[in-house]
Protein backbone atom coordinates (compact mmCIF):
# COMPACT_ATOMS: atom_id res chain seq x y z
CA UNK A 1 0.00 0.00 0.00
CA UNK A 2 2.82 2.42 0.82
CA UNK A 3 4.41 1.79 -2.60
CA UNK A 4 1.07 2.49 -4.30
CA UNK A 5 0.69 5.77 -2.42
CA UNK A 6 4.26 6.70 -3.30
CA UNK A 7 3.64 6.04 -6.99
CA UNK A 8 0.35 7.97 -6.92
CA UNK A 9 1.94 10.92 -5.12
CA UNK A 10 4.88 10.92 -7.54
CA UNK A 11 2.59 11.00 -10.57
CA UNK A 12 0.51 13.79 -9.02
CA UNK A 13 3.46 15.96 -8.01
CA UNK A 14 5.32 15.58 -11.31
CA UNK A 15 2.21 16.51 -13.27
CA UNK A 16 1.35 19.51 -11.11
CA UNK A 17 4.91 20.81 -11.16
CA UNK A 18 5.46 20.28 -14.89
CA UNK A 19 1.99 21.39 -15.98
CA UNK A 20 2.38 25.16 -15.73
CA UNK A 21 5.74 25.42 -17.55
CA UNK A 22 4.53 22.98 -20.22
CA UNK A 23 1.41 25.04 -20.86
CA UNK A 24 3.49 28.21 -21.07
CA UNK A 25 5.84 26.57 -23.57
CA UNK A 26 2.95 25.26 -25.67
CA UNK A 27 1.54 28.80 -25.79
CA UNK A 28 4.89 30.22 -26.89
CA UNK A 29 5.06 27.64 -29.67
CA UNK A 30 1.44 28.39 -30.64
CA UNK A 31 0.52 24.73 -30.28
CA UNK A 32 -3.19 25.43 -30.04
CA UNK A 33 -6.14 23.11 -30.54
CA UNK A 34 -7.82 23.13 -33.95
CA UNK A 35 -11.60 22.77 -33.54
CA UNK A 36 -13.59 20.72 -36.04
CA UNK A 37 -16.04 22.88 -38.00
CA UNK A 38 -18.77 20.24 -37.72
CA UNK A 39 -18.50 20.07 -33.92
CA UNK A 40 -20.83 21.83 -31.47
CA UNK A 41 -20.80 25.61 -31.97
CA UNK A 42 -20.10 26.12 -28.26
CA UNK A 43 -16.67 24.53 -28.72
CA UNK A 44 -15.39 27.17 -31.13
CA UNK A 45 -14.28 29.32 -28.21
CA UNK A 46 -11.83 26.55 -27.30
CA UNK A 47 -9.85 27.08 -30.50
CA UNK A 48 -6.24 27.95 -29.73
CA UNK A 49 -6.21 26.34 -26.28
CA UNK A 50 -2.81 24.62 -25.88
CA UNK A 51 -2.85 20.94 -26.78
CA UNK A 52 -0.33 18.08 -26.40
CA UNK A 53 -0.79 18.24 -22.61
CA UNK A 54 -0.70 14.45 -22.73
CA UNK A 55 3.08 14.78 -22.59
CA UNK A 56 2.51 14.95 -18.84
CA UNK A 57 1.15 11.39 -18.91
CA UNK A 58 4.27 10.15 -20.66
CA UNK A 59 6.36 11.60 -17.86
CA UNK A 60 4.11 10.00 -15.26
CA UNK A 61 4.44 6.61 -16.97
CA UNK A 62 8.23 6.86 -16.72
CA UNK A 63 7.93 7.81 -13.04
CA UNK A 64 5.70 4.78 -12.42
CA UNK A 65 8.17 2.53 -14.22
CA UNK A 66 11.02 3.87 -12.11
CA UNK A 67 9.10 3.29 -8.87
CA UNK A 68 8.07 -0.26 -9.85
CA UNK A 69 11.22 -1.24 -11.76
CA UNK A 70 9.93 -4.65 -12.87
CA UNK A 71 9.84 -6.24 -16.31
CA UNK A 72 6.03 -6.08 -16.38
CA UNK A 73 6.06 -2.41 -15.44
CA UNK A 74 8.59 -1.41 -18.09
CA UNK A 75 6.75 -3.39 -20.76
CA UNK A 76 3.55 -1.52 -19.90
CA UNK A 77 5.44 1.78 -19.91
CA UNK A 78 6.84 0.90 -23.33
CA UNK A 79 3.38 0.40 -24.82
CA UNK A 80 2.16 3.62 -23.20
CA UNK A 81 5.08 5.64 -24.56
CA UNK A 82 4.79 4.10 -28.02
CA UNK A 83 1.09 4.93 -28.38
CA UNK A 84 1.59 8.33 -26.76
CA UNK A 85 4.37 8.99 -29.27
CA UNK A 86 2.02 8.15 -32.14
CA UNK A 87 -0.48 10.60 -30.67
CA UNK A 88 2.26 13.22 -30.28
CA UNK A 89 3.11 12.93 -33.98
CA UNK A 90 -0.57 13.23 -34.86
CA UNK A 91 -0.99 16.33 -32.67
CA UNK A 92 2.17 17.93 -34.09
CA UNK A 93 0.96 17.48 -37.66
CA UNK A 94 -2.34 19.14 -36.75
CA UNK A 95 -0.77 22.21 -35.14
CA UNK A 96 2.05 22.39 -37.70
CA UNK A 97 -0.24 22.46 -40.72
CA UNK A 98 -3.24 24.13 -38.99
CA UNK A 99 -5.77 21.51 -39.99
CA UNK A 100 -8.20 19.23 -38.17
CA UNK A 101 -6.57 16.01 -39.35
CA UNK A 102 -3.05 14.84 -38.62
CA UNK A 103 -2.09 11.27 -39.42
CA UNK A 104 -4.38 9.40 -41.77
CA UNK A 105 -6.73 7.15 -39.79
CA UNK A 106 -5.32 4.05 -41.49
CA UNK A 107 -1.75 5.09 -40.73
CA UNK A 108 -2.55 5.74 -37.08
CA UNK A 109 -4.35 2.40 -36.83
CA UNK A 110 -1.41 0.51 -38.31
CA UNK A 111 1.12 2.24 -36.07
CA UNK A 112 -0.90 1.41 -32.95
CA UNK A 113 -1.29 -2.17 -34.18
CA UNK A 114 2.49 -2.40 -34.62
CA UNK A 115 3.06 -1.13 -31.07
CA UNK A 116 0.54 -3.69 -29.80
CA UNK A 117 2.18 -6.54 -31.74
CA UNK A 118 5.57 -5.71 -30.24
CA UNK A 119 4.03 -5.53 -26.76
CA UNK A 120 2.29 -8.89 -27.20
CA UNK A 121 5.48 -10.50 -28.46
CA UNK A 122 7.09 -9.92 -25.06
CA UNK A 123 4.02 -10.12 -22.79
CA UNK A 124 3.91 -13.94 -22.35
CA UNK A 125 7.46 -13.90 -20.99
CA UNK A 126 6.47 -11.66 -18.05
CA UNK A 127 3.13 -13.32 -17.24
CA UNK A 128 2.77 -15.90 -14.44
CA UNK A 129 3.35 -19.49 -15.50
CA UNK A 130 0.06 -21.23 -16.21
CA UNK A 131 -1.82 -17.96 -16.72
CA UNK A 132 -0.14 -16.62 -19.85
CA UNK A 133 -3.43 -16.70 -21.73
CA UNK A 134 -5.93 -15.52 -19.10
CA UNK A 135 -8.63 -13.21 -20.45
CA UNK A 136 -10.98 -12.85 -17.45
CA UNK A 137 -10.84 -13.18 -13.67
CA UNK A 138 -13.52 -13.18 -10.99
CA UNK A 139 -13.79 -12.80 -7.23
CA UNK A 140 -13.61 -16.50 -6.36
CA UNK A 141 -10.03 -16.60 -7.62
CA UNK A 142 -11.00 -18.23 -10.88
CA UNK A 143 -9.67 -17.29 -14.28
CA UNK A 144 -10.79 -17.98 -17.83
CA UNK A 145 -7.86 -19.04 -19.98
CA UNK A 146 -7.93 -18.96 -23.77
CA UNK A 147 -5.60 -20.62 -26.19
CA UNK A 148 -2.67 -18.59 -27.49
CA UNK A 149 -4.40 -17.65 -30.76
CA UNK A 150 -7.59 -16.37 -29.12
CA UNK A 151 -5.57 -14.62 -26.41
CA UNK A 152 -3.49 -12.86 -29.04
CA UNK A 153 -6.51 -11.76 -31.09
CA UNK A 154 -8.46 -10.50 -28.07
CA UNK A 155 -5.40 -8.71 -26.70
CA UNK A 156 -4.69 -6.97 -30.00
CA UNK A 157 -8.32 -5.92 -30.25
CA UNK A 158 -8.18 -4.65 -26.66
CA UNK A 159 -5.35 -2.25 -27.48
CA UNK A 160 -6.87 -1.04 -30.75
CA UNK A 161 -10.38 -0.63 -29.33
CA UNK A 162 -9.39 1.00 -26.04
CA UNK A 163 -7.00 3.55 -27.53
CA UNK A 164 -9.66 4.53 -30.06
CA UNK A 165 -12.42 4.65 -27.43
CA UNK A 166 -10.46 6.89 -25.05
CA UNK A 167 -9.55 9.12 -27.98
CA UNK A 168 -13.24 9.50 -28.88
CA UNK A 169 -14.13 10.25 -25.26
CA UNK A 170 -11.63 13.10 -25.06
CA UNK A 171 -14.01 15.80 -26.27
CA UNK A 172 -15.01 17.78 -23.17
CA UNK A 173 -13.00 19.51 -20.47
CA UNK A 174 -11.97 16.94 -17.87
CA UNK A 175 -14.02 14.11 -19.36
CA UNK A 176 -11.46 11.49 -20.41
CA UNK A 177 -9.09 11.99 -17.45
CA UNK A 178 -11.96 11.93 -14.96
CA UNK A 179 -13.48 8.73 -16.36
CA UNK A 180 -10.04 7.11 -16.48
CA UNK A 181 -9.47 7.39 -12.70
CA UNK A 182 -12.05 4.80 -11.51
CA UNK A 183 -11.19 2.49 -14.41
CA UNK A 184 -7.51 2.51 -13.42
CA UNK A 185 -8.41 2.08 -9.74
CA UNK A 186 -10.24 -1.16 -10.55
CA UNK A 187 -7.39 -2.22 -12.82
CA UNK A 188 -5.07 -1.83 -9.81
CA UNK A 189 -7.33 -4.19 -7.87
CA UNK A 190 -7.10 -6.67 -10.74
CA UNK A 191 -3.31 -6.31 -10.75
CA UNK A 192 -3.19 -7.01 -7.02
CA UNK A 193 -5.31 -10.14 -7.47
CA UNK A 194 -3.02 -11.31 -10.28
CA UNK A 195 0.17 -10.53 -8.40
CA UNK A 196 1.16 -7.92 -11.01
CA UNK A 197 2.52 -5.39 -8.53
CA UNK A 198 4.60 -3.52 -11.10
CA UNK A 199 1.51 -2.94 -13.24
CA UNK A 200 -0.36 -1.62 -10.20
CA UNK A 201 2.38 0.90 -9.45
CA UNK A 202 2.46 2.27 -13.00
CA UNK A 203 -1.33 2.60 -12.96
CA UNK A 204 -1.21 4.32 -9.56
CA UNK A 205 1.25 6.86 -10.94
CA UNK A 206 -1.13 7.49 -13.83
CA UNK A 207 -4.07 8.02 -11.46
CA UNK A 208 -1.97 10.69 -9.75
CA UNK A 209 -1.18 12.17 -13.17
CA UNK A 210 -4.88 12.25 -14.08
CA UNK A 211 -5.59 14.11 -10.86
CA UNK A 212 -2.83 16.62 -11.57
CA UNK A 213 -3.93 17.01 -15.17
CA UNK A 214 -7.51 17.72 -14.12
CA UNK A 215 -6.21 20.74 -12.19
CA UNK A 216 -5.30 22.27 -15.57
CA UNK A 217 -7.94 20.55 -17.71
CA UNK A 218 -11.06 21.22 -15.62
CA UNK A 219 -13.60 23.59 -17.16
CA UNK A 220 -12.61 26.00 -18.59
CA UNK A 221 -9.58 23.98 -19.66
CA UNK A 222 -6.16 25.62 -19.82
CA UNK A 223 -4.75 22.69 -21.78
CA UNK A 224 -5.99 19.66 -23.70
CA UNK A 225 -4.33 16.25 -23.61
CA UNK A 226 -4.61 15.74 -27.37
CA UNK A 227 -4.04 12.37 -28.97
CA UNK A 228 -0.74 12.29 -27.07
CA UNK A 229 -2.67 11.78 -23.86
CA UNK A 230 -5.72 9.86 -25.03
CA UNK A 231 -3.72 7.21 -26.89
CA UNK A 232 -1.28 6.89 -23.98
CA UNK A 233 -4.11 6.46 -21.46
CA UNK A 234 -5.95 3.98 -23.66
CA UNK A 235 -2.78 1.95 -24.17
CA UNK A 236 -2.07 1.91 -20.44
CA UNK A 237 -5.58 0.71 -19.58
CA UNK A 238 -5.54 -1.99 -22.28
CA UNK A 239 -1.98 -3.08 -21.53
CA UNK A 240 -2.79 -3.36 -17.84
CA UNK A 241 -5.82 -5.53 -18.64
CA UNK A 242 -3.67 -7.83 -20.79
CA UNK A 243 -1.01 -8.20 -18.09
CA UNK A 244 -3.66 -8.96 -15.46
CA UNK A 245 -5.78 -11.26 -17.65
CA UNK A 246 -8.90 -9.07 -17.63
CA UNK A 247 -9.34 -8.20 -21.31
CA UNK A 248 -12.98 -9.33 -21.34
CA UNK A 249 -13.79 -7.02 -18.42
CA UNK A 250 -12.57 -3.89 -20.19
CA UNK A 251 -16.02 -3.02 -21.66
CA UNK A 252 -17.38 -3.01 -18.10
CA UNK A 253 -14.50 -1.38 -16.24
CA UNK A 254 -14.21 1.26 -18.97
CA UNK A 255 -17.91 1.27 -19.77
CA UNK A 256 -18.12 4.96 -20.64
CA UNK A 257 -15.29 4.60 -23.14
CA UNK A 258 -17.07 1.60 -24.66
CA UNK A 259 -20.36 3.52 -24.89
CA UNK A 260 -18.66 6.46 -26.60
CA UNK A 261 -17.08 4.21 -29.22
CA UNK A 262 -20.31 2.24 -29.71
CA UNK A 263 -22.25 5.46 -30.30
CA UNK A 264 -19.94 6.35 -33.19
CA UNK A 265 -20.21 2.87 -34.69
CA UNK A 266 -24.01 2.92 -34.48
CA UNK A 267 -24.23 6.45 -35.87
CA UNK A 268 -22.08 5.64 -38.89
CA UNK A 269 -23.83 2.31 -39.54
CA UNK A 270 -27.29 3.88 -39.27
CA UNK A 271 -26.45 6.79 -41.56
CA UNK A 272 -24.85 4.57 -44.19
CA UNK A 273 -27.72 2.06 -44.22
CA UNK A 274 -30.79 4.25 -43.61
CA UNK A 275 -29.45 7.82 -44.07
CA UNK A 276 -30.78 8.58 -40.60
CA UNK A 277 -28.87 9.48 -37.45
CA UNK A 278 -29.57 7.77 -34.13
CA UNK A 279 -27.92 10.52 -32.08
CA UNK A 280 -27.96 14.29 -32.50
CA UNK A 281 -24.20 14.00 -32.84
CA UNK A 282 -21.60 11.42 -31.94
CA UNK A 283 -19.62 10.60 -29.86
CA UNK A 284 -22.26 10.27 -27.17
CA UNK A 285 -21.23 13.26 -25.05
CA UNK A 286 -22.04 15.60 -27.96
CA UNK A 287 -25.55 14.11 -28.16
CA UNK A 288 -26.27 15.29 -24.62
CA UNK A 289 -24.63 18.66 -25.24
CA UNK A 290 -26.91 19.30 -28.22
CA UNK A 291 -29.82 18.15 -26.05
CA UNK A 292 -29.27 21.16 -23.81
CA UNK A 293 -27.00 19.79 -21.07
CA UNK A 294 -24.21 22.18 -20.06
CA UNK A 295 -20.73 20.80 -20.70
CA UNK A 296 -19.99 20.53 -16.98
CA UNK A 297 -23.19 18.54 -16.41
CA UNK A 298 -22.31 16.06 -19.15
CA UNK A 299 -18.83 15.63 -17.70
CA UNK A 300 -19.98 15.09 -14.13
CA UNK A 301 -22.70 12.60 -15.12
CA UNK A 302 -20.29 10.66 -17.29
CA UNK A 303 -17.82 10.61 -14.37
CA UNK A 304 -20.61 9.18 -12.21
CA UNK A 305 -21.52 6.56 -14.81
CA UNK A 306 -17.85 5.63 -15.15
CA UNK A 307 -17.50 5.19 -11.39
CA UNK A 308 -20.61 2.99 -11.19
CA UNK A 309 -19.48 0.76 -14.05
CA UNK A 310 -15.97 0.50 -12.63
CA UNK A 311 -17.46 -0.48 -9.26
CA UNK A 312 -19.43 -3.24 -11.00
CA UNK A 313 -16.17 -4.45 -12.49
CA UNK A 314 -14.56 -4.39 -9.05
CA UNK A 315 -17.35 -6.60 -7.67
CA UNK A 316 -16.64 -9.14 -10.38
CA UNK A 317 -12.88 -9.13 -9.80
CA UNK A 318 -12.95 -9.15 -6.00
Amino acid sequence: MSALLLALAAGLIVTLMAGAPLIAQLRRLAFGQHIYEDGPASHRSKSGTPTMGGILFLGAALVGGAVAHTAQAWLLVGLTLACGGIGLLDDWLIVRYKRALGLRARTKFLLIALAAVLFLAYAPAVLPAGHEHAIARWHAGGALDAGPVLWYVLSLLAVLATTNAVNLTDGLDGLAAGVMVPALAVSIAAAAAAGAHGVALVEAAMIGACGGFLYYNRHPARVFMGDTGSLALGALLAGGAILTGTQLLLPLIGGVFAAEALSVILQVASFKTTHRRIFRMSPLHHHFELGGWPETMVTKRFWTAGAILALAGYVVIR
